[in-house]
């Protein structure tokens, strides 16, 4: 079994799945990327059981297999080869593979193609079509949300809520939630299901630059993204997603609006002065004044800093996690800020207040901490 492809095309093509192969497997084959070869295609896969990439590239042969390779060994190998054909001479017999070079050749021992895990089929499915920039937007500004609990996996995920009218993605990790609508990316029929961060993230990656709709089936164990010739099947995290709706506070009489890159640049600043465990930072807004501070008793350390804003309702002062706070305003893209407020003991809501697209909708809430006066 030979085929002849191009080394950097196939770097590229192996690299995009790559991100899912975990470091320790139980599985020795896991460790392998799977290639099957039909004639001009090469399929690519990688697995970690529970989420599987496939992609498709075209080469020169013509021959039917497949052979599991060491993912680890092969990667090394063509990140050092400079742009030129590379010969794969398949022995499917003893399962190895002559990698043939203009200046040299390498033997790799693989594994038998046959016993690599299978990608699963999706029986009686939904599914919806999404733009590949509305997708990535959607995972880029909730993913950071996401909780890291083993004994909430329902939070480990982002949340992924289908209709006729809409999209919405939430991730919450019960100290700061996002959700995310768009009004431009809609489904015949309402559905739901919390998607794992892991192949979100790797999703995420396999998004950069692509143009392609995306088609996203899915059933109640496993949802399928398909864009250009890649595949991409994981399975769901089962269990019911919290009521995050109410835990939205609806009536905030106090709002502020501040300038987003003034007020992240003295909330980094701040924040370094900050307690390191408990990273408590106060906001105090009087008239038309916002004062940041935050300490750091057991170092004798407090920073202090002053912004104009524009502000309604009652002086208040309230307590933030710093590192919350810059996470949020850093993944918003517009040029001001507001900060919706009712009670120094309620939760916060962070919005954009100029919309760069109509059709998308961002809201952040983040739960105070209690002040030591």
């Amino acid at each position: 079994m030979n085929f002849v492809i191009s080394a950097t095309a196939l770097l590229k093509h192996l690299k995009s799945i790559g991100g899912v192969l975990n470091s320790n497997n139980t599985i020795p084959i896991l460790d392998c990327f799977l290639f099957e070869i039909n004639k001009k295609e090469l399929t690519l896969s990688a697995s970690d059981l529970e989420t599987t990439i496939t992609t498709i590239v075209n080469v020169e042969s013509s021959d039917v297999g497949s052979i599991a390779i060491p993912a680890k060994t092969l990667l090394d190998s063509l990140v050092n080869l400079p742009e030129q054909p590379i010969s794969f001479i398949i022995d499917k017999a003893k399962y190895s593979i002559k990698l043939k070079t203009e200046t040299g050749a390498y033997h790799i021992s693989g594994q038998n193609g046959e016993e690599y895990p299978k990608m699963p089929q999706l029986d009686s499915q939904s599914s919806i079509v999404i733009k590949s920039d509305v997708l990535a937007n959607a995972i880029n500004k909730t993913i950071f949300a996401t909780g890291n609990d083993d004994l909430r996996p329902v939070m480990s995920g982002v949340f992924c809520q289908f209709s006729e009218l809409n999209s919405i993605f939430v991730a919450t990790d019960a100290h700061k939630l996002v959700r995310y609508t768009r009004t431009d990316a809609k489904a015949g029929v309402a559905a739901s299901f919390i998607m794992p961060k892991k192949p979100l993230n790797v999703l995420k990656t396999l998004l950069t630059g692509v143009d392609d709709a995306v088609k996203v089936e899915f059933n109640k164990t496993n949802a399928l993204f398909s864009f250009g010739n890649v595949n991409l099947i994981c399975r769901l995290i089962d269990g019911k997603y919290p009521n995050y709706e109410a835990v939205i506070p609806k009536q905030n009489p106090n709002k502020l609006s501040v300038d987003r890159s003034l007020f992240l640049g003295a909330l980094k600043r701040v924040s370094v002065f900050s307690n390191k465990a408990t990273h408590q930072m106060r906001l105090k807004v009087t008239g038309s004044q916002l004062r940041i501070s935050a300490e750091d008793l057991d170092f004798a350390n407090d920073g202090t800093e002053l912004l104009t804003c524009t502000y309604i309702g009652e002086d208040m002062e309230i307590g933030f996690n710093s590192r919350f706070l810059v996470e949020m305003v850093s993944n918003l893209d517009c040029d001001e800020i507001i900060i919706e407020m009712s009670t120094p003991n309620r939760a916060g809501i962070i919005l954009p207040n100029n919309k760069a697209n109509p059709a998308e909708d961002i809201l952040m809430l983040v739960m105070p901490v209690m002040l030591n006066n």
